[in-house]
């Protein structure tokens, strides 16, 4: 064979197809690579989304304060240390271990969730759900600061009233909040009490270590039984409806006692405000127990309204002398550390008086099959049937 008519090492095997064929193809790969882009981008949107507004609820329901890897290293630690160890957990652990019970309740998709993530697929969801949880207690606290405001001119009848975008005249500065402000054992209709306060000494320190006035029924303490009428104040009652409920039912709490008609109340909110976004986490009447049960949403409620009746601007966990993070310890031990069983029944009927303060009642567990057959429904359908047995006997 010649040279000439030898193969050349460098010789296309390639079968020639159409430019424009070609062209089309490779825009087909492009865009499918683009698709899938798309689709992982919006998965990741998803799981962002999700994992935020799962969130929202942590600051609400679980802690306020407390880091969520706080927690989680509180269960790790029990779950490692000896079953045989006569080790007593102090307070403080038992508060974090409470709180990663509570905190797997509120999401009970996240035990599963910190066993199968790796690393950093863990860091990224923490990351997210804080980001959510932070989201909703700014929200929190900007809903309150507005309704605080009218909420204490009518309830105190404040003079000069009261102004949502000046918070640097609230706390102690002015008279209606520093009457709410003030500790339960102490007056502040006292003048040497009121300017003790005001000028910070050392004999009037406001601390985490004095349940606030705004916290008890009518705004006043008894000093000789001071858990009477605690956590039974209207402005707390407010306050938790505004941040549980929606902001509108908030205003429907007039009445003293247990029978006030919170249903009717909430009926006519709802018929002035067709589009209030009601934040209810559960729907069922467990659940509504359940909201009112959990003693982090009073601490959340009581927090917040602190913080909105106070003249910082800002979040924070101490201002001057209070420190919230101790105060939200503090009211754990009241409703979870009773010393006995008197107290832990006086508990439950503060929890019981309070389901019905927010939801009304409801006795849907008496409605027995014998109560059922006297109703209306039932008596109809019964003499429906016996008419009809009427005519068919007389034909």
């Amino acid at each position: 064979m010649s040279s000439e008519n030898a193969p050349s090492s460098n010789t296309s095997l390639c079968v020639q197809t159409s430019p424009h064929a070609r062209a089309k193809r490779k825009i087909a790969a492009l865009m499918e690579e683009v698709e899938i882009l798309k689709q992982d981008k919006a998965t990741k949107q998803r799981k962002m989304t999700y994992y935020v507004s799962q969130g929202r609820a942590i600051r609400q329901m679980v802690v306020l304060y407390t880091p969520i890897e706080d927690l989680i290293a509180e269960n790790d630690r029990r779950c490692e240390e000896n079953a045989d160890s006569d080790t007593t957990p102090e307070n403080s652990q038992n508060r974090l271990q409470h709180g990663y019970i509570e905190f797997i309740k509120v999401l009970p998709w996240l035990h599963k969730k910190l066993s199968c993530l790796d690393h950093e697929e863990l860091e990224d969801m923490l990351r997210k759900l804080k980001r959510g949880a932070d989201s909703a207690r700014g929200d929190d606290t900007g809903t309150l600061k507005e309704l605080m405001a009218s909420w204490v001119n009518i309830e105190c009848n404040a003079t000069p009233l009261i102004r949502a975008d000046d918070k640097h005249h609230w706390g102690f500065v002015h008279d209606a909040c520093g009457q709410l402000l003030c500790p339960a054992e102490w007056r502040w209709g006292d003048p040497i009490i009121r300017a003790g306060i005001c000028d910070c000494t050392i004999s009037f320190i406001v601390s985490e270590n004095s349940w606030p006035a705004f916290m008890y029924e009518d705004y006043q303490a008894d000093t000789k039984n001071l858990e009477r009428g605690l956590f039974k104040s209207k402005l707390l009652v407010m306050g938790f409806k505004a941040i549980f409920t929606s902001p509108s039912s908030a205003n429907e709490v007039d009445g003293d006692g247990d029978g006030t008609n919170i249903i009717e109340n909430d009926c006519r909110a709802r018929r002035r405000s067709d589009q209030a976004k009601v934040k209810m986490y559960e729907e069922s009447h467990s659940s509504c127990d359940r909201l009112c049960n959990l003693p982090s949403n009073h601490q959340c409620s009581s927090l917040t309204i602190r913080f909105a009746l106070s003249n910082i601007t800002s979040w924070c966990a101490v201002d001057g002398d209070f420190d919230y993070q101790i105060f939200w310890d503090n009211i754990v031990d009241f409703f979870e550390d009773a010393p006995g069983p008197a107290a832990r029944a006086r508990v439950r009927e503060l929890l019981e008086w309070w389901t019905r303060k927010v939801f009304g009642r409801n006795h849907r567990e008496d409605l027995t099959m014998d109560v059922v057959s006297r109703m209306s429904v039932s008596a109809l359908a019964a003499q429906r049937q016996e008419m009809e047995d009427a005519v068919f006997d007389s034909e």
